[in-house]
């Protein structure tokens, strides 16, 4: 491993939880003790590493190279886990391995958190948190009450990877389990390393259209490890946070949770306020809920910062028309093919507010061009037969 980490390696006790900080350590001799410790556990043990999502996948891999007479295997969690237990002795053949890495366990926490904000869970302040169950998520709940489960039934040692919010939310709200570790590896990340990991999640890209080829799952450890990031790292560069938020945007609106989107394209613009592909997919999200002269002025505001952006033209466009601005709607659309002469989407659109407008003609002139970019519109053809039948060219 090369990535660059500041403290690691230590066994803390529970009424000091935090005191790993004190203690700086390369990287490299963070993943050096855990590989050695790995290397000669036998039985079952309990070892937790700080790290984030992407070093998790460096750290899995790197072991798996550098340990390969050891069995291993990776159990990734997603919101939706409440019991781990259940999850390991699901894994066929659990009883062979010698090393279980659990990632993903920051998804189900951050899924309480929302949650909890939205007042369906006890805060965490709760004056009667400790005594039940309130205030801890069940998936921590489960893993107070288990440990003694997980000590009979399991004989390999489980390494729990955990961005540091998760580990710091492990600590203080599953300490019985916490108790049991044999050890606490720390891989920090240092600002040039933890830059490239934003960089790497953040596309800086306006295109839905990628999270349709994600899993609801993967969508789901895209946005777990964006809020990792935004959690863990409050000092990042303004214009990395921005990104992220965006991003975060993005899934949202891919997964129709419009408001949810604009809350986060809101928090980039409040970063960035110069940020024009921020403006513009955050118009897309009000049009979906159907607000849409402030999808226009979103639209607007995108297009004074890039007045060249074929896209944002062609949405507000759209915008217009749903307001029944259909003359502003198809001079909107104009400004879009005049951008992008082969953006059958501007053309299908200004076909359909022609046709309101009665200018069935040209209407089925803007379907023709529409269907020579794309044949298979089956909407533009559709369409286009609609115009044809206004004319009482019912054959055709």
């Amino acid at each position: 491993m090369t990535s660059s980490a500041k403290n690691n390696n230590l066994m803390i006790d529970s009424s000091s939880s935090e005191q790993w900080e004190d203690i700086p350590v390369t990287g490299e001799e963070s993943y050096q003790a855990l590989r050695r410790s790995l290397s000669r556990k036998k039985g079952f043990n309990l070892l937790f590493v700080r790290c984030s999502p992407i070093q998790g996948k460096q750290i899995i891999e790197q072991i798996n190279k550098d340990l390969p007479h050891k069995k291993s295997a990776t159990l990734k969690l997603d919101s939706e886990t409440d019991n781990i237990y259940e999850q390991i002795i699901n894994i066929p053949d659990y009883q062979q391995l010698n090393i279980l890495f659990v990632c993903g366990l920051e998804t189900a926490l951050l899924r309480y958190e929302e949650a909890e904000s939205e007042g369906y869970q006890l805060p965490s302040e709760s004056p009667v948190y400790g005594g039940t169950w309130a205030g801890i998520p069940r998936i921590l709940g489960y893993l107070n009450l288990s440990r003694e489960r997980f000590y009979q039934q399991f004989s390999f040692t489980i390494v729990f990877l955990l961005p540091e919010f998760a580990l710091r939310y492990f600590i203080r709200r599953a300490p019985d389990f916490f108790d049991w570790r044999s050890g606490l590896y720390e891989f920090p990340t240092d600002k040039d390393t933890l830059e490239e990991e934003v960089y790497r999640i953040a596309y800086l890209d306006s295109d839905l259209e990628k999270y349709k080829q994600f899993t609801p799952q993967e969508r789901e450890e895209k946005l777990a490890e964006i809020k990792a990031y935004l959690t863990d790292s409050p000092n990042l560069d303004p214009t990395k946070q921005s990104e992220l938020w965006f991003e975060k945007g993005l899934i949202h609106t891919q997964q129709a949770e419009y408001e949810a989107a604009i809350a986060s394209y809101d928090k980039a613009l409040q970063l960035t306020p110069d940020y024009d592909l921020a403006w513009n997919n955050r118009g897309i999200a009000l049009a979906n809920v159907g607000r849409f002269d402030k999808a226009i002025a979103s639209y607007d505001k995108a297009l004074q910062l890039t007045p060249d952006k074929d896209e944002a033209w062609c949405n507000r466009g759209i915008a217009l028309f749903n307001r029944g601005r259909s003359d502003e709607a198809i001079a909107s659309f104009d400004k879009a093919l005049q951008l992008k002469p082969d953006l059958d989407q501007a053309w299908y659109n200004r076909g359909y507010a022609l046709r309101q407008l009665g200018r069935f003609d040209e209407a089925i002139a803007s379907y023709d061009k529409a269907l020579q970019l794309k044949p298979d519109d089956h909407q533009a053809w559709n369409n286009r037969g609609y115009a044809l039948g206004e004319l009482g060219r019912l054959d055709e």
